[in-house]
């Protein structure tokens, strides 16, 4: 199968990201995505760190090697002068993990203020809705999601290390919270980590307003 090209991978980052920053998922230069272009050797196409989500260029887009690194150089784009996200560590991490395709991340107000809320926990279970029908893999909607919490740190190198130990002790989830932070979560493809996206911020939503409402405990 041909591989993406970055011109056609940045248009598909720009529409995500429009339709992400208008929910309101990326605001800022909040968020980043990637979608793997090659697996030997490994190959993902991300977002540069500090641009706008909603407004995503071709030139806004790094092509970056298993170490991290933009391939050919040592630490920048050569045409932009921009660096890969931050965070692209974790990117990897879950890609090699999970053998991933594409992986998205978002900060909304009901990721981030749940990931403070049942932090002490070190996740949540999302359970009883119909959406839960919806993550790939799963078949019926009496589904329980766990969706663990990790404690946020700077220290990337070491985050990706908890990242991928929560793989695998947990293979079967589709996202994690970074504790005051956001929402991860992938596919097999951009389309499917969309959808991925989409439902968990419905159902993290939901249980937030629930807890709002009164109407749900402070364990789902």
């Amino acid at each position: 199968m041909k591989s993406p090209t970055l011109p056609a991978v940045a248009r598909a980052f720009k529409e995500i990201g429009r339709d992400f920053h208008t929910r309101g998922w990326v605001l800022g230069t909040s968020g980043n995505f990637s979608t793997v272009i090659s697996r030997k050797p490994l190959k993902l196409l991300i977002t540069a760190s500090s641009v706008s989500k909603g407004d995503i260029r071709p030139t806004d887009v790094l092509t970056v090697g298993v170490n991290g690194i933009p391939v050919g150089k040592s630490s920048k784009s050569p045409v932009s002068g921009l660096r890969p996200s931050a965070e692209t560590a974790l990117h990897l991490a879950v890609v090699q993990s999970q053998g991933a395709g594409a992986v998205l991340h978002t900060h909304s107000v009901w990721s981030t203020v749940l990931s403070e809320l049942y932090g002490p926990e070190r996740g949540l279970r999302l359970s009883g809705f119909e959406m839960l029908k919806g993550p790939e893999g799963v078949r019926t909607h009496a589904h329980t999601e766990w969706v663990p919490i990790l404690e946020n740190d700077q220290d990337i190198p070491a985050l990706a290390r908890r990242v991928e130990a929560v793989m695998e002790q947990s293979p079967a989830i589709h996202g994690f919270l970074l504790r005051g932070h956001g929402l991860y979560t992938w596919g097999d493809d951009l389309a499917q980590a969309r959808r991925h996206v989409e439902i968990l911020e419905f159902l993290l939503e939901t249980t937030g307003r629930m807890r709002t409402l009164g109407t749900l405990g402070t364990t789902t």
